[in-house]
């Protein structure tokens, strides 16, 4: 079972977990598309250091 750490109270909870059941925090989404244009950007940075 894949679990992640909660910011909030540092308990281990369920990877899908949307509220932490012990303290009630709730996990803000992440869209995919930021995530990808993250990558991008840092995939770009690094290839201005390189070339």
């Amino acid at each position: 079972m894949k679990t992640k750490e909660c910011p909030s109270c540092a308990m281990e909870v369920d990877a899908n977990a949307k509220v932490c059941p012990i303290c009630q925090f709730e996990f803000p989404k992440r869209s995919s598309w930021i995530t990808w244009m993250s990558i991008f950007l840092v995939i770009i940075w690094l290839l201005s250091y390189i070339i």
